[in-house]
């Protein structure tokens, strides 16, 4: 049985009516990109400026997109959405911060973590970013091939020795680990770490996962290569396949820089690499573990319709779905439902210190055509049947 993506009762039956509507009022503001980017605007500066916004901010954008703001909170949220057969990957969503302080800090929480999940049946996953446990410049420099002073080296070994530890952890209770994928200009240092972890740990199943933007013109030819290294090692690919999230940015350092941009030239071409990604891994799922990281309605059934036709189980554990809490319901629930492996993204963390994930979320249903019409539609189709019954 392939999913229907438009049964509204099936994907928002966990949401009250009341949270719906405010739902509904959130997703139409952000249908006004000159709204979205004053709204922007304001809460930057309210935060700077100590301005009490948090209150407002809680009780709209981040509880929308957020499982609460401390790991206990975020459990709940899970725990509702295991009535629902959803499963989640949790994601301390703090960002920006920086100071070997800090990143000494992150290890821990993100072990604690690790361990609660682990005590749990539907937290199969979580989520890092390295940029949580290394300096920006420093990984700049790396990924730029230059020559580290001794007091560099020594920063990078101590970054290696964060993200293993997290590794070994995540290894240890058999909970799988997405490392995300960064901008493009401090992806390899990444992939370096993401390919050491998986070669460790990855022999037997993928409990390592490294992150492949599709939106790259360049990432498709990168996975079919993370493989044929990963067979020639002997260890189990994990690959979480994405669009991307860094379009923007991109493509203005390329044009400030004078280099070409490594941004397909336009959604076509996305949508094409990403789907014939999927499919590839798919087709060797003998060696590969594949996460579909998309709100895209259209690449889910593709995915769906290869996995019925070649009699690949629904549950099968080389297959993960996975969208954003707070959006793509209609995704989720409806998969969920069908017997597919299906997780939330799961942040959480002090309101204050997930402004930049919030913004981007704001971002991202303003710039992707059609998102949030398709959001609104849904919900406000829900909300009539509801008035009807």
């Amino acid at each position: 049985m392939l999913p229907e993506f438009d049964n509204t009762e099936i994907a928002f039956k966990y949401r009250s009516t009341p949270s719906l509507k405010q739902a509904n009022f959130l997703f139409s503001s952000m249908g006004y990109a000159t709204l979205t980017k004053i709204g922007i605007s304001l809460t930057k500066f309210a935060i700077s400026w100590h301005i009490p916004v948090k209150g407002i901010i809680k009780k709209t954008i981040f509880n929308q997109f957020c499982g609460g703001e401390t790991m206990e909170e975020a459990a709940k949220t899970a725990d509702m959405l295991a009535k629902y057969n959803v499963g989640v990957i949790m994601d301390y969503g703090v960002e920006g911060k920086e100071g070997e302080d800090t990143f000494d800090k992150a290890v821990p929480e993100f072990e604690k973590a690790i361990r609660y999940s682990a005590s749990k049946k539907n937290i199969p996953f979580i989520s890092i970013k390295v940029t949580g446990f290394a300096r920006f410049a420093l990984l700049e420099k790396i990924h730029a091939n230059q020559t580290l002073n001794d007091a560099e080296q020594q920063e990078w070994q101590r970054v290696q020795k964060r993200i293993e530890a997290i590794g070994k952890c995540a290894y240890e209770n058999n909970i799988m680990l997405l490392i995300d994928a960064e901008e493009t200009w401090i992806q390899e240092p990444v992939n370096i770490l993401a390919d050491a972890l998986m070669e460790q740990y990855n022999k037997k199943k993928a409990i390592v996962f490294n992150t492949f933007q599709m939106y790259c013109h360049g990432t498709l030819p990168y996975l079919k290569q993370a493989f044929e290294i990963a067979s020639a090692k002997g260890y189990i690919l994990g690959a979480k396949l994405v669009r991307g999230a860094y379009m923007e940015k991109e493509r203005k350092r390329a044009a400030e820089m004078g280099y070409e941009s490594p941004i397909q030239p336009d959604k076509a071409s996305t949508d094409r690499d990403y789907d014939a990604g999927v499919l590839f891994c798919l087709q060797h799922l003998d060696k590969v573990s594949l996460f579909i990281g998309t709100h895209n309605e259209k690449s889910c059934l593709d995915a769906a319709r290869y996995m019925d036709a070649n009699n690949i189980a629904h549950n099968t554990d080389k297959v993960h779905f996975s969208q954003l809490f707070g959006m793509s319901d209609n995704i989720s629930f409806n998969m969920a439902n069908a017997g597919y492996n299906v997780a939330k993204y799961l942040p959480y963390g002090p309101v204050e210190d997930v402004i930049p994930y919030l913004m981007r979320r704001a971002q991202e249903n303003t710039s992707v055509a059609g998102q949030t019409g398709r959001e609104l539609s849904l919900i406000r189709k829900e909300l009539q049947r509801r008035k009807k019954s």
